[in-house]
């Protein structure tokens, strides 16, 4: 298929602002970025809400999903095309470009430490997101389709979500925020419920599982320093609950939309 001018223009933008993306994020650790690392300053500002540093190895997962959604936009994977599916990955090649240029200033923001500024940052990339997901799950795709275009965007959306949350956080630690009286416990077990409840209804709007997936795994971070001995070793067993509890909703609401989109498939 001969591309237009526009489309060799999208996708010379697409692969530089991911390369950019990923160099960005590797420099972040490996140079570091303002003589820290990303966690180091995730430290900084430690709160209840944090999930284990292994927790955080899911983005080596995303982002060869992306590198693979990029090929894809590029023609592989793939031979002919419908006109809607090219249309579709357009606008999702548009809206990956701008979350990709919102993720490498992210990564500047935080490792300079200018918290507010990272959350409106983290905040556009999270609409960015709202916005892919909500046209992939409107669109009529086959599972090689699925897999390329939608399946990275919704483990992305889904680590986002939780991600936005935790840089929330972060700021309202990093400006000593009294939690209106409440203790910072309090706040923990009502910031895991409310995740939950966004979650869940997410992932029954969008018939999306593989959201769900991400937001269970980043529970299960916070669930692994709570109950850890390098962590907080168990000394807040209402949080270890609530989260327990949290991760078993979800679990059971992934498994409630799969079971839907395959008894929809076959409608």
């Amino acid at each position: 298929m001969k591309l237009t001018s526009k489309r060799v223009w999208l996708n010379t933008i697409i692969v530089l602002t991911y390369v950019l993306m990923i160099v960005t994020n590797v420099l972040a650790n490996v140079l570091p970025i303002n003589g820290q690392t990303t966690g180091e300053v995730s430290a900084k500002y430690s709160n209840l809400f944090a999930p284990a540093g292994f927790t955080f190895s899911i983005w080596s997962v995303i982002y060869v999903l992306l590198g693979l959604h990029v090929l894809y936009q590029l023609g592989f994977f793939h031979k002919k095309q419908k006109p809607s599916t090219a249309r579709l990955l357009t606008q999702v090649g548009i809206y990956f470009s701008i979350s990709s240029i919102l993720n490498t200033l992210w990564i500047l923001a935080w490792h300079y430490e200018k918290l507010f500024l990272s959350v409106i940052l983290m905040v556009g990339l999270l609409l960015c997101l709202i916005n892919i997901n909500k046209m992939t799950a409107e669109a009529s795709l086959s599972l090689n389709e699925s897999f390329f275009i939608k399946l990275p965007f919704s483990i992305y959306f889904g680590w986002i979500t939780v991600a936005t949350i935790a840089n929330i956080t972060a700021f309202l630690v990093s400006i000593e925020w009294d939690g209106l009286g409440l203790s910072e416990v309090t706040w923990t077990i009502f910031i895991l419920i409310i995740g939950t409840i966004i979650s869940v209804v997410t992932m029954l709007r969008l018939h999306n599982p593989a959201y769900g997936l991400a937001v269970v795994w980043a529970y299960f971070g916070i669930y692994s320093k709570h109950t850890s001995e390098t962590g907080f070793n168990n000394q807040y067993p209402a949080i270890i609950l609530t989260v327990i509890l949290c991760m078993i909703v979800l679990s059971l609401t992934i498994i409630l939309v799969a079971v839907g989109n395959k008894r929809q498939s076959k409608i």
